[in-house]
């Protein structure tokens, strides 16, 4: 468990900004009167963040070569990417902060648990059972809670 701690720590900090991030992207979507434009501000700040961060690490950029040979399919990560975050600058001020998050997460445990239970996209096989079903009702019932409140 101690080894895995980090990770635990990392993953919690990663959904604790996503909140923060979105807040943020929705004040620019409101300055620029555009949500989209925003979404397209938001990845070019963070393509030039993660350039300088690859060069302060002295990446090997000749490693670049060999993206020739990845499945067109897993480009597609991108655009996934960037409806994930133009969508949630449209919906945190349609529905709150709170709501669109929940739902968020709904959505990611419920694809999650097909991933996993199929081993789609290369991922490890881990069935879907009673309790992980439990979960993603408990997960339900929290945005059923959440917008009633």
């Amino acid at each position: 468990m101690k080894s895995q701690l980090f990770f635990i720590l990392l993953a919690i900090i990663a959904g604790a900004v996503l909140p923060v991030q979105a807040g943020l992207n929705v004040q620019l979507g409101k300055s620029v009167h555009q949500p989209i434009f925003a979404a397209f501000a938001s990845f070019l700040i963070g393509t030039l963040g993660l350039l300088i961060y690859l060069f302060i690490l002295k990446f090997d950029f000749s490693s670049i070569t060999q993206t020739k040979t990845v499945s067109p399919v897993v480009w597609m990560a991108g655009i996934l990417g960037a409806f994930y975050v133009a969508a949630v600058i449209i919906l945190a001020p349609k529905l709150g902060t709170a709501l669109t998050f929940i739902l968020v997460v709904a959505g990611q445990m419920t694809i999650s648990l097909i991933l996993d239970h199929y081993g789609i996209l290369g991922l490890p096989i881990k069935h879907i059972n009673w309790q992980r079903l439990l979960g993603v009702a408990f997960l339900v019932a929290g945005v059923l809670l959440i917008r009633r409140f």
